[in-house]
């Protein structure tokens, strides 16, 4: 038997059950909104409070920036390219997490969980990542968008616990994930996050890894035809309407609900 710390107790995880079909859900007091861009290092204070014993759950922007794997330091010219994309406006910053390199800034929204988390982190991944997608595919669920989690070959730090949509014939990406756990004085945690494409525009957020890529003499590449935005969606279930603005605020909702506590009430939003 594992246990998970959260908020609202001690939830039990029996090891001898399926991920897909384990009861797990982590308790947050409130859902974070910052106002205003972030550095990604934020998550690392986020994970730190969390070992103290004190769940986060963030819904935020990040300042726009490339996020790169620490694996990537295995590239001999890596602090030549980062040196060049800064001067560029998009500033390159590794993270503890695995994966590729995903772009940040206007148009992606991010969800971050971080709580005390007891269990072999190999067999709790799966759960921690259900847990995860389940949040976003119910909250996108609410908008009218219908995900499924699978790999999207071509899309940018491809993986398995992608959210993806059919749209015109093929799977696309909307949202991906990562997680990266932590043991610090007897206690461990887990950071997850999620990475939903709002409005950015496919074409941008991959030439702009590609041509990160390509000045690190990698032969990896990502193709716009293998994301797709909930603005796009919205815009294909309502070709005659003016797409609304507020598809940010409307997800944040969604979060919170999904979030909410066991009432049925939303848990609080925190705009700091």
């Amino acid at each position: 038997m594992m246990s998970i710390a959260s908020s609202s107790g001690t939830l039990a995880v029996d090891g001898s059950h399926s991920a897909a079909s384990c009861a797990f859900a982590p308790g947050f007091a409130q859902l974070l909104c910052p106002d205003r861009p972030l550095d990604g290092n934020v998550e690392m204070v986020w994970m730190e409070q969390a070992l103290n014993g004190h769940p986060i759950a963030a819904v935020w922007t990040g300042m726009q920036a490339l996020v790169a794997p620490l694996s990537y330091q295995r590239h001999a010219g890596l602090d030549d390219v980062c040196k060049t994309f800064a001067a560029r406006g998009w500033p390159v910053r590794l993270r503890r997490s695995g994966g590729g390199v995903v772009p940040q800034g206007s148009g992606i929204l991010n969800l971050s969980l971080a709580y005390p988390c007891a269990g072999p982190a190999g067999v709790l991944s799966q759960v921690v990542y259900r847990h995860l997608c389940g949040i976003i595919s119910r909250s996108l669920a609410a908008l009218g968008i219908a995900t499924e989690e699978c790999a999207v070959p071509g899309s940018f730090c491809d993986g398995r616990y992608n959210l993806a949509v059919h749209l015109d014939g093929s799977v696309r990406k909307i949202c991906g994930t990562a997680q990266y756990w932590k043991r610090a004085g007897g206690t461990q945690a887990v950071l997850v996050h999620a990475l939903v494409l709002l409005d950015a525009r496919a074409t941008q957020m991959s030439d702009i890894c590609n041509a990160f890529e390509s000045d690190l003499g990698s032969t990896r590449r990502y193709e716009p035809d293998a994301l797709t935005s909930v603005m796009q969606l919205w815009q294909a279930a309502h070709p005659h309407e003016q797409s609304p603005d507020d598809f940010g605020q409307r997800l944040t909702q969604q979060i919170a609900a999904v979030l909410g506590h066991a009432d049925g009430n939303p848990i609080p939003v925190n705009a700091l």
